[in-house]
């Protein structure tokens, strides 16, 4: 952690010994329960204001399980947290392999942060691979706790080191803290009836406990988390609530960490909060908008990484008229909810990239029967397979153009893991409204991602019943017209079969404007094509417009979408607290863009456009606008670091302010 601007440099790598107390024997009796340590000595604690870890190990060694309890437990010690989670795509990658590590960081503070951190300021290496694929990016003067007893021959072999590193002078610079970990768990279980492999697996709750007491976190929520998650298995349970207890246990009675560390809870605005992850925050979104509409709420899907959690999560909740179906295939997942969209439901379908390529020609059917129907796309690293479980912004384009014919669909990106909740139901307003389908990105850092989230009162959510409204009787003297639309919106009515009088025809072939009989006129499908892509530009005068943040008589704007959210505001805020002038703006809607787009552009010599793809926003503002928009464009599986952009920034003020 650093305790100074630039961190402490290690002079030596301390070895941790097993605590105990002299028995009369002259032996050492070990201590392995906070209720042990009747003669501890509370140590002095250091403040803190923000604190990055890293949580890294094999992809068996629970580390996603650690570090999101770890997160929860920083959560109701009231920082403000953001996380990011780093995982392998293999079910098991070989253990103890470099493929296989799996990483958890968590930023917490006593004050408002956008991102997850540049860097961690602690680094727990259960292995060996863990050390080789994380040094790097501990900050300098870090500090680096490490299992020593993963560090064998052959571990040190599959991670690529010739020598151990703990033996040399590589870790010099560092605060570093070698502790058996695995040893120390499997004594402090000795006296369970459980295999020794079971007790082994619980050296994750070990570091947890010596994480919690460096970092003052509260225990009662682990412990009650642990019986709850392992009430089928009281055994286990309480074996993994011994081995926290030890590790807590061990940090207070070993002399080697003189001191823990406190970080005070944040000033967040007033209210109830809870920790949230985007998925969770997405899946609640859908949840209430089918409520606030007055409809049965009906999801289609496959499972795929990262999106499938959304229907997991969705499934739980059947007393909110909630209905989930996993399908087959991408296919039948979006054919099952649009037929579900023609019988009267708030619709939607959740996939990733691949999958929106297999969905293609039923978005397309959507929109040429004009439906509403919500499509989620989780994107995560391409083409193809790619990196599945790695972040990525790259499916703009996509959703854009990614369909035969002129087929312009509204496109909504979630900002925040907890902002997902806000725009599912933006996304269910416009797909009600319009009669037509809506893409809604997210991606796989806001997926996994997690915050505290202001739980919002009931009262404040928008009503979406008056965009309902389905037909009952003729519209055009004595007949029904299904495609004749509402002047303002041009949604046409939305009929529910079975009702009589109510018949009309659907299908993927061109209809004739109002009547919506198959029609190969020239003329009305230049109609029919107008009209679809004049409902969707309609929509910019029903959507906010641009806020600018920063300063009006900047030279340099900085535009994102998506996720890029947190890192580009926060550069922002460094680059201005360093004397420098600089405007942000944020679109949460892509298409169309706000009304305002073009007058916002144009006020500033530069616009400077930062996306995890090659250039997406880029190409979108530069061709509809006409503005000389600069990307800074990185696809490596992560979210962009403050340093980074803060670096960019500053690079274009300096070229174009006198």
């Amino acid at each position: 952690m650093r305790a100074t601007e630039g961190g402490r440099r290690a002079e030596k790598t301390t070895r941790v010994p097993p605590p105990g107390r002299r028995n009369d024997a002259g032996g050492i009796t070990p201590v392995t329960d906070t209720k042990d340590v009747e003669h501890a000595t509370e140590k002095p604690v250091e403040r803190l204001g923000t604190v990055t870890i890293r949580f890294a190990g094999d992809s068996g060694d629970g580390m996603q399980l650690t570090g999101t309890r770890f997160t929860s437990a920083t959560a109701d010690a009231h920082n403000d947290l953001a996380t990011l989670p780093d995982f392998p795509a293999e079910i098991r990658a070989p253990a103890g392999s470099l493929p296989g590590v799996s990483g958890f960081q968590l930023h917490f503070a006593d004050h408002d942060i956008l991102t997850p951190g540049d860097a961690p300021d602690v680094l727990v290496a259960m292995n060996p691979a863990a050390l080789k694929t994380n040094l790097k990016d501990l900050v300098s003067g870090g500090t680096l706790i490490v299992n020593t007893d993963a560090f064998t021959r052959g571990n040190l072999k599959k991670a690529g080191y010739e020598e151990n590193p703990l033996d040399g002078t590589s870790l010099e610079g560092y605060r570093v803290f070698q502790v058996p970990i695995t040893t120390m768990t499997v004594g402090a279980l000795e006296d369970f009836d459980i295999s020794k492999k079971d007790k082994q697996r619980s050296k994750n709750m070990f570091a947890l406990g010596l994480m919690s007491f460096m970092f003052s976190r509260p225990t009662q929520g682990t412990e009650e988390w642990l019986r709850a998650k392992f009430a089928k298995s009281p055994d286990v349970a309480e074996a993994n609530i011994k081995a926290f207890r030890s590790g807590w246990a061990f940090g207070e009675t070993t002399e080697v960490f003189s001191h823990r560390y406190e970080v005070a809870p944040a000033k967040l605005p007033p209210g109830t909060y809870r920790q949230i992850t985007g998925n969770t925050a997405l899946s609640y979104g859908l949840i209430a908008a089918g409520t606030q509409s007055g409809l049965p709420f009906f999801l289609g899907g496959y499972p795929i990484t990262p999106a499938s959690d959304v229907l997991h999560e969705l499934s739980r909740h059947k007393h909110f008229n909630v209905k989930t179906v996993q399908a087959e295939d991408e296919i039948a997942g979006i054919g099952a909810s649009l037929g579900a969209a023609f019988a009267g439901s708030l619709a939607a379908t959740v996939t990733s990239g691949p999958g929106i390529a297999l969905k293609g020609e039923t978005i397309g059917l959507a929109l040429s029967v004009e439906l509403p129907l919500i499509i989620i796309n989780v994107q995560r690293g391409g083409p193809s397979t790619g990196l599945p479980t790695k972040t990525e912004q790259s499916d703009l384009l996509q959703a854009m153009y990614g369909r035969n014919g002129d087929s312009p669909v509204p496109i909504v990106a979630a900002a925040t893991p907890g902002d997902c909740f806000f725009a599912a139901i933006e996304a269910a307003r416009l797909a009600l409204k319009y009669r037509t389908p809506v893409f809604l990105l997210s991606d796989g850092y806001l997926a996994n991602g997690a915050e505290p989230w202001r739980i919002p009162d009931v009262e404040s959510l928008p009503d979406l019943r008056p965009f309902v409204g389905f037909a009952t009787g003729p519209n055009e003297g004595e007949e029904f017209w299904p495609f004749k639309r509402d002047e303002g919106t041009l949604a046409r009515p939305w009929a529910i079969p079975g009702t009589p009088g109510m018949e009309h025809r659907i299908g993927g072939l061109e209809k004739a404007d109002g009547l919506g009989n198959i029609s190969y006129d020239p003329d009305n499908h230049q109609r029919m094509t107008n009209l679809r892509q004049q409902k969707i530009a309609g929509i910019a005068a029903d959507i906010p417009q641009l806020e600018v943040d920063g300063d009006p008589d900047a030279d340099v704007l900085v535009a994102g979408w998506g996720s890029t959210y947190g890192p580009i505001r926060q550069a922002v805020r460094k680059v201005r607290r360093d004397g420098r002038k600089i405007a942000r703006v944020h679109f949460r809607h892509l298409n169309p863009f706000p009304a305002n787009t073009a007058e916002v552009l144009g006020r500033y010599k530069r616009v400077v456009v930062p996306e995890m793809n090659t250039g997406q926003l880029s190409v979108l503002l530069r061709a509809q606008y006409l503005v000389d928009a600069r990307g800074y464009n990185r696809v490596r599986g992560l979210p962009f670091t403050t340093q980074e952009l803060q670096a960019e920034l500053e690079a274009h003020i300096d070229e174009v302010t006198p």
